[in-house]
């Protein structure tokens, strides 16, 4: 059986995603494909708008066969470390081919954009470093150093767009990881990554949709030409049972708690937390009323809104530079199945012994320093819930096996 690979966090399922998996899987010709999802943290530092038992089943009602978690330590990395445990466990998984949406949509100048900066790896890093010291972000650093290497081909790729970043580092990952792995890409359609979707458009991206959504105070129609049926019918499921979406103003008086009653010495702990940002996090958080407030009075040029929010998670999940830093240097140690169709569990049959990593299906029956990160996670995102919603919400996530779409279903 051919396996197709897709590194997702439908945050919601939406129907860009689904025109990505829909020419995706006419693409490969693909027997099965297999999703590796963020869990309830996300890359970008934000908590999802639901859990990842929600988000599994939309991808299993839109034709996705394999759901699978990617592990707090990844998930919640900048793009090269992301791309890195996501590749890690498609290979574990045996796929043979990785398609992504990009801007570019044209797969031969992200390989050759990678052979360039393999070739001058060592310049292009010293350059990073440079821009770093000038005060200013990371990936604007990164994308600066590119333009300053000279010689460039010129059938190369546009590491100014973000989808395009993220499809970079697959492929310099599936070139480390297993070169066998056929890397893909489709174009993206419709909204850009920070676009809402106008007028007869029915594609938004997953940020407007988020924004529709809490503008309009959870009006769910606002959105509905936006995303398939099933994730429609997902969320209002969701609503009705919870009351709410998640964002980070949910879990901000928790966030507040923890900055307030740590030493400087704890949060030194903290990754992410350097260069003494821990005594400007202590200073704006009692003048800030909201999440919100909170980011705009820290935030500077080198502090980017996405980099503050993923240390204000690391924060609040209490994820240590001794443990997450692993993640630098070692692959992921497991694979969490969160859900499965017919044909996905026939593959899985197929396959689990010989996979290099465990399958695991039950979080009560492993354990590892990384799946511990994301116990810690997951019961940290539960909190942000009402209080007398928790005990069943803990008992779904420790006792609840994988998801099975039946083809009734």
């Amino acid at each position: 059986m051919k396996a197709l690979g897709l590194v997702v966090e439908y945050n919601p399922f939406h129907n860009g995603h689904f025109y990505h998996l829909q020419q995706s899987k006419q693409s490969s010709q693909a027997d099965v494909t297999i999703a590796v999802m963020s869990g309830n943290f996300l890359q970008r530092g934000e908590p999802a708008l639901v859990s990842k038992w929600t988000r599994t089943r939309m991808a299993l009602e839109a034709g996705v066969d394999i759901v699978v978690e990617l592990p707090y330590a990844y998930a919640t990395q900048r793009a090269d470390r992301f791309a890195y445990g996501a590749i890690s466990i498609l290979d574990a998984l045996k796929t043979d081919e990785v398609i992504f949406g990009s801007e570019s949509g044209n797969i031969q100048p992200f390989i050759e954009t990678v052979d360039f900066l393999n070739t001058h790896e060592k310049e292009y890093n010293e350059s990073i470093q440079e821009n770093v010291k000038k005060g200013i972000s990371y990936p604007a650093a990164a994308s600066e150093a590119f333009t300053q290497l000279t010689n460039r081909p010129e059938d190369i790729v546009d590491l100014s767009q973000p989808n395009n970043i993220l499809g970079y580092h697959y492929v310099q990952s599936i070139q480390h990881i297993n070169p066998d792995i056929k890397p893909n890409t489709v174009k993206r359609t419709g909204a850009g990554y920070h676009e809402h979707g106008e007028g007869e458009n029915d594609i938004a991206s997953a940020t407007g949709i988020r924004k529709m959504l809490f503008d309009g105070d959870a009006d769910l129609s606002s959105i509905q030409r936006f995303v398939p049926a099933s994730t429609y019918t997902g969320l209002t499921q969701h609503q009705k049972e919870f009351g709410h979406f998640m964002n980070w103003e949910r879990y901000f008086p928790l966030l507040k708690h923890r900055i307030i009653t740590s030493t400087d010495e704890d949060l030194r702990q903290i990754y992410e937390c350097v260069e003494g940002i821990e005594n400007r996090l202590k200073e704006c958080i009692v003048h800030a009323g909201t999440f919100t407030e909170f980011i705009e009075r820290v935030k500077t040029k080198r502090y980017t809104w996405t980099r503050l929010q993923r240390l204000c998670t690391h924060i609040l999940t209490n994820a240590k530079k001794h443990t997450m830093e692993v993640a630098l240097t070692e692959a992921p140690s497991y694979v969490r199945l969160l859900g499965m169709s017919p044909d996905g569990q026939a593959y899985l049959n197929s396959v689990k012994k010989d996979m290099k990593l465990p399958l695991v299906s039950m979080l009560s029956k492993y354990s590892d320093p990384f799946f511990e990160l994301d116990k810690t996670a997951t019961n940290t995102y539960i909190l942000g819930y009402p209080n007398e919603q928790h005990i069943s919400l803990w008992k779904r996530e420790y006792a609840t096996p994988p998801i099975r779409l039946h083809v009734n279903t």
